[in-house]
C-alpha cells in the first residue's frame, strides 16, 4: 500500500504537522515523568489504572457514528495489533525500562524511532523515503544522540546514564522503539478506514482487557492509602495524555502525512522528556545539549518544509 497523503502540490498539511508534534510532545512529557509514577505504583497496576481512566473518558467514542463504515475483519485485526504493540507492550516495556535505567536512557533509545518508522514503512507499506525525509531522520537521530551523550557526561558519578543500568532495561526500551514504530505504521493503515476517535477508544479497550489480569493481581496486594494526592493527579494526566489526547492527535495527523515523514515527529518525544527534566526535575541544560536540540529541530524542519513540488 503506497502513501496517499491529502497534501497537494501547493498545500502543506500544517494542521496535521501540529497534531503529530503535539502528540509526541505529550508522549515525551509523560515518559519523562513516568519515573515518579513507577516509584509509587507497580507497573502493571499503573498501566491498568491508565487504561481504566481512559476508558471512562472515551466511553462515548466507542460506538460507530452515523455514516461511518462498519469494521471489517481486517480492521479488527489491525486494531488488536495496534493496541497490543503500541499500547500494551509499549507501555509495559517503556515503564519497566525507564524504572530499570533512567529518563535519559529512554531518550537515548527513543531517538531510534524515526529510523525504525521509516524502515518499517518502506518494508511493509512500500512508502518512499525522500531525500529530505531521510536527511531529517539523520538529523533527528544525530541530535538526540548528541543530547544523550552530553547529558550522560554532565551527570557524572551517581547520575543517570553512568553505565550502572542493567542491559535488560535497555533491551526493553529497544523493544518499546519497535512497538512505537509498529504503532505508527499500523495506524497509517487504520486511519484510511476508521475515525481517529474510534481508533483511540477501541485500542484503549483492548489495552484494558490485556492488562486487567496483571493489574488486578497487583491491586489486590497494594496499599492505595500510601499514594499521595499529587501522584493521583499525575496519574490522571498520564492516563488522559497517553490514552486519549496523544492517540487522537497522532491518528488525526497520520491521515494527511506519510508514515516515514510522520515518524520524524517522534524526535519531539526525547526533546519533551528533556524539557520536563530541566523545567520540573531540576536538571541542567548545557551548551552541548542546547546544540543537540537545535540539530534535532533542524531535522524536523528539513523533513516538513514545503517544496515547490510535492511534499516529501
Amino acid at each position: 500500500m503506497s502513501a496517499a497523503p491529502s497534501a497537494s502540490h501547493h498545500h502543506t498539511p500544517w494542521l496535521a504537522y501540529g497534531c503529530l508534534a503535539a502528540s509526541m510532545t505529550l508522549v515525551g512529557s509523560y515518559v519523562g515523568l513516568s519515573r515518579t509514577l513507577v516509584a509509587a505504583l507497580p507497573v502493571f497496576l499503573l498501566a491498568w489504572l491508565r487504561f481504566g481512566i481512559a476508558a471512562v473518558a472515551m466511553a462515548g467514542w466507542v460506538r460507530r457514528q452515523p455514516g461511518e463504515a462498519a469494521l471489517s475483519p481486517h480492521d479488527r485485526k489491525l486494531l488488536f495489533w495496534e493496541s497490543f504493540l503500541g499500547n500494551f507492550l509499549f507501555s509495559i516495556c517503556m515503564l519497566f525500562g525507564v524504572a530499570a535505567t533512567s529518563a535519559v536512557a529512554a531518550g537515548v533509545v527513543m531517538a531510534a524511532i524515526p529510523a525504525a518508522v521509516a524502515l518499517m514503512s518502506w518494508a511493509f507499506m512500500g512508502e518512499r523515503i525522500g531525500r529530505r525525509v531521510a536527511g531529517g531522520i539523520v538529523c533527528a537521530v544525530a541530535g538526540i544522540g548528541w543530547l544523550a551523550l552530553g547529558r550522560s557526561g554532565a551527570h557524572g558519578a551517581g547520575g543517570a546514564g553512568t553505565g550502572d543500568e542493567p542491559l535488560w532495561g535497555y533491551a526493553l526500551l529497544l523493544v518499546a522503539v519497535v512497538c512505537e514504530a509498529s504503532y505508527v505504521v499500523i495506524g497509517k493503515r487504520l486511519t484510511a478506514q476508521v475515525s481517529p476517535r474510534r481508533i483511540s477508544s477501541l485500542i484503549n479497550l483492548w489495552g484494558l482487557v490485556l492488562v486487567t489480569p496483571f493489574g488486578a493481581w497487583q491491586a489486590w496486594h497494594f496499599d492505595f492509602a500510601q499514594v499521595s494526592p499529587g501522584t493521583w493527579g499525575l496519574l490522571l494526566f498520564y492516563a488522559l495524555a497517553a490514552s486519549v489526547v496523544t492517540v487522537w492527535l497522532w491518528m488525526q495527523g497520520l491521515r494527511s502525512v506519510p508514515a516515514p515523514q510522520a515518524g520524524v515527529f517522534s524526535v519531539m518525544l526525547p526533546v519533551a522528556a528533556t524539557a520536563v527534566g530541566v523545567l520540573f526535575l531540576g536538571e541542567s541544560l548545557g551548551v552541548a545539549q542546547a546544540g543537540a536540540l537545535v540539530l534535532a529541530l533542524v531535522g524536523l524542519l528539513l523533513a516538513t518544509w514545503p517544496n515547490r513540488g510535492t511534499v516529501e
